[in-house]
């Protein structure tokens, strides 16, 4: 039940400011804008660092709080300054949008598109389909798609024909900006019934781009009249639909650890048969569509109902001659890790049954036996209460409670053993005396262990979230030993 992730929630809280400042370089918005942001943001409570990138005509600043504040209350607390200092704003500036980011917006599962026969192009344009039909999996986040060429209507101006025209770049940005808009105009009634007006439609091919309207082409002497007419976009520009331009380049090729990975399906694996697939002998061109996973789920459940759903799309969207890559999955290696703790206690189980079946007998060594896998069921019961997913830090914390909670099962066994060969008998009050004989001195050492790591709870900053998981596990799992 309780989620398995390759990486700790830690808790980074963490945004992003796209601050929109139009008509000015990189240099004047670093001085205008991004330089007064990183002074005024920095003087919020509990922010550790700021960074700044300034591009042509915007800004990016980044904020970042101290680990462990509470995410919520920070990104209030950042929505509320830029509310009121919205008049230390240098003027110019369009708007601006606050974006976090948190962990769970790491892909959890990438698959590569790549194709001998297919360009970048066609190949985004099969991963754009597949990703629109990988959002109905369930619990799957944020997605994206990197490298190839989105399909884009692109206006490439002629500058002699704008000139002969009269045309300018500022026209026709209006002519695109004013036809591509569709809003209500209005309603009336008739007959019993209510219409509603549009205004406008919505540009939706090459032709009617090219229909747009720029401007208005007077006679040979230069008045207007009724032998002026209308100057299309195509006329004074060139429009083109499809490939847009390049922004991310892919290439993709299997090395040659390709067949020697360590963990089968966690990266270098086809998806419809390791061995229905070519391997490219070179690099070629690729696409790579991420999928991340919402927060509090489970990596290897989402990792294989995207992967499962993967197959079936695969059959109905995706061509014979392009191949599909599994470039990256940690439902893989997190239920790996999990796996090898789980083979750790039953290796620890084994030893522990054989030593106690050498000193003790077998009989008794089966009470430890089945006080490990009990103890650790409830810990992991009181982890699912705290909200710990099982990943790198809890399994670390477990794997040092493992040598840990033996203890209490061991010494009982071997007082009640020690008891039963001094009576010569084994009944219900010889096994009592013998718990209660050893019981003070337990309950000491178990207190002791208890609280040698409660402080670790205590611990601040960005290490109290990866000491949290040991200053629980540890001594519940002690306290559950001491019970069993």
């Amino acid at each position: 039940v309780t989620p398995r992730e390759e990486e700790p929630q830690i808790v980074v809280p963490v945004a992003d400011i796209y601050v929109s400042f139009p008509g000015h370089s990189a240099r004047e918005v670093e001085q205008l804008v991004s330089t007064r942001l990183e002074k005024y943001l920095f003087q919020i409570d509990g922010v550790e660092y700021v960074y700044s990138r300034s591009l042509p005509g915007k800004s990016i600043v980044t904020v970042r709080f101290f680990v462990g504040q509470e995410r919520e209350k920070s990104l209030v607390k950042l929505r509320k300054w830029l509310d009121q200092n919205a008049d230390r704003i240098p003027a110019g500036v369009t708007g601006y949008v606050v974006k976090p980011v948190e962990t769970d917006d790491v892909p959890i599962l990438t698959l590569t598109f790549t194709s001998p026969h297919e360009d970048d192009y066609s190949l985004r344009r099969i991963a754009e389909e597949v990703l629109d039909r990988l959002q109905s999996v369930t619990d799957a986040g944020i997605t994206s798609i990197i490298g190839g060429r989105p399909r884009q209507i692109l206006v490439r101006p002629d500058p002699e024909a704008m000139a002969a025209f009269r045309v300018t770049p500022l026209d026709i940005h209006r002519a695109l900006s004013g036809a591509d808009v569709n809003f209500q105009a209005g309603e009336f009634s008739r007959m019993d019934r209510q219409l509603r007006v549009e205004a406008g439609r919505f540009l939706s091919s090459k032709q009617d781009v090219e229909s747009l309207v720029v401007g208005v082409s007077a006679d040979k002497t230069g008045s207007t009249g009724s032998s002026d007419r209308p100057v299309y976009l195509k006329d004074v520009a060139q429009v083109t639909d499809g490939p847009g331009e390049v922004t991310s380049y892919v290439r993709f090729s299997a090395g040659p650890a390709w067949t020697h990975r360590k963990e089968a399906g966690a990266a270098g694996q086809w998806i419809g048969g390791a061995s229905g697939s070519p391997e490219p002998p070179v690099s070629q061109p690729a696409v790579t569509i991420a999928i991340a996973k919402q927060k509090g789920t489970n990596n290897v459940r989402v990792a294989q109902d995207i992967l499962a759903r993967m197959e079936t799309i695969q059959k109905e969207v995706v061509p014979d001659d392009v191949q599909v890559a599994i470039t990256r999955n940690y439902g893989i290696t997190a239920n790996a890790k999990v796996n090898e703790l789980v083979e750790g206690l039953v290796v620890g189980v084994v030893v522990v049954i054989a030593l106690l079946t050498m000193g003790l007998g077998f009989t008794e060594s089966l009470v430890v036996a089945v006080a490990v896998p009990c103890v650790f069921g409830l810990t992991l019961a009181v982890n699912a209460l705290f909200g710990f997913s099982i990943n790198r830090v809890t399994l670390f914390a477990l794997t040092v409670s493992l040598g840990l909670l033996v203890d209490d099962p061991i010494v009982d066994v071997e007082n009640i053993h020690r008891h039963f060969e001094m009576m010569g008998s084994a009944t219900r009050d010889i096994v009592l005396e013998a718990v209660n004989e050893v019981r003070p001195p337990l309950i000491a050492a178990t207190i002791a262990v208890m609280i040698s790591f409660l402080p670790l709870f205590f611990v601040t900053e960005e290490m109290h979230d990866y000491l949290r998981p040991m200053a629980v596990n540890v001594p519940v799992t002690m306290f559950m030993s001491h019970i069993k």
